[in-house]
């Protein structure tokens, strides 16, 4: 068995690009950039079908962008200060455990959630962040910047606090995404092909935690392990806990059922992308998304009233404050590895010239 998750590896625990950066060369082209007219190329269908196998392609009128892999910063014009900032971006972003009990207190990478190092369609892109914000967030109920907006990345998913705002790894990261953005116009108004983890449509069956538990044990279990606490070798996180203790919180994007589901249909299992069906997509998501896992930071003592207050704008696409099993979803005080809650960053922000803040 460790073998063959060693097999998976890569230096740092970076998680692979599902043979993108090997595909590249075969099919002559490395990045694009552009808005389809009609349909899209034969270069470009290949492209996408080496480094995303499976995903729908764009449509007309879609814009496109997917960035080259960071091997392409050496042929840059730009100062080699700022390449050092970018490929420690980077470096942090592929392998976040590096900051494992400072900002970090799980299992999770950046690049756990966001796949080929935060570069292909539809497996959470990272680029679109650094061209839409500033923007309104219905998540927090304010205008948030590119920092705020990887802020929320370290407070949800990787249950922790982030870097100080304006700090050198706040920079390093800020400066990877915006690389990687590079090319596309600011607050670009056309629909971004592959931005997120676009919605599945509905299954035929109601999602069903049990036959996502049986799916999940051909499937998932073999990386995840049965108890959904993934997989560490020699200390180093070779795949994420699911749940548990070790994995994203109540409040993360990816503890949302549709979400979750999302992500699962176009990216797993690892190097075998959209080879599950949207239904088992679907049960699997209900499955691993009622389990339980560290407290919602935003929990305000009561986990019926936490879900009442984000209902709306977050919580009714989770099971947080649910009954499963005679179970009270969320109904503790468990805030995993950390000893706080909320990081004291977050704040609420108001420009209507009304607030005291």
């Amino acid at each position: 068995m460790l073998n063959s998750i060693q097999k998976f590896t890569l230096k740092q625990g970076a998680v692979l690009a599902l043979g993108a950066l090997a595909s590249f060369s075969v099919v002559g082209m490395d990045r694009y950039t552009g808005v389809i007219d009609g349909e899209p190329s034969e270069e470009l269908v290949k492209f996408i079908e080496n480094v995303a196998p499976g995903a729908p392609l764009p449509q007309d009128g879609e814009f496109v962008h997917i960035p080259p892999a960071i091997d392409a910063l050496e042929d840059e014009d730009i100062h080699p200060k700022l390449k050092e900032t970018i490929r420690r971006g980077h470096d942090l972003f592929v392998n976040t455990q590096q900051l494992r009990g400072e900002n970090v207190f799980n299992n999770m990478d950046c690049a756990s959630c966001h796949l080929g190092d935060g570069r292909l369609p539809f497996s959470g892109p990272v680029w679109p962040a650094a061209v839409v914000l500033p923007d309104y967030r219905p998540k927090n109920d304010h205008v948030n910047n590119l920092e705020e907006r990887i802020a929320g990345c370290f407070t949800y998913s990787m249950n922790g606090t982030p870097p100080e705002y304006g700090s050198d790894d706040m920079l390093a990261l800020s400066a990877y995404l915006q690389w990687l953005a590079k090319g596309v116009p600011m607050y670009e108004s056309k629909k971004m092909y592959g931005r997120g983890y676009p919605r599945l449509e509905d299954p035929e069956l109601e999602p069903d935690a049990l036959r996502g538990k049986e799916v999940y044990a051909q499937n998932c279990a073999v990386c995840h392990s049965e108890d959904g606490a993934g997989q560490v070798v020699d200390g180093q996180v070779v795949f994420p806990a699911v749940w548990g203790d070790d994995s994203y919180n109540w409040g993360a994007g990816i503890s949302r059922v549709f979400t979750l589901a999302s992500f699962i249909k176009y990216n797993m299992p690892l190097g075998q992308p959209n080879t599950i069906s949207v239904q088992d997509a679907w049960d699997l998501a209900q499955y691993i998304d009622s389990q339980e896992r560290p407290q919602d930071p935003r929990y305000t003592g009561d986990v019926v009233e936490t879900r009442e207050k984000y209902l709306d704008t977050f919580h009714k696409h989770t099971l947080y404050g649910v009954e499963v099993d005679g179970q009270l979803l969320g109904d503790h005080d468990n805030v995993g590895h950390k000893d706080f809650l909320a990081p004291d960053v977050l704040r609420p922000r108001d420009f209507s010239g009304q607030s005291s803040n």
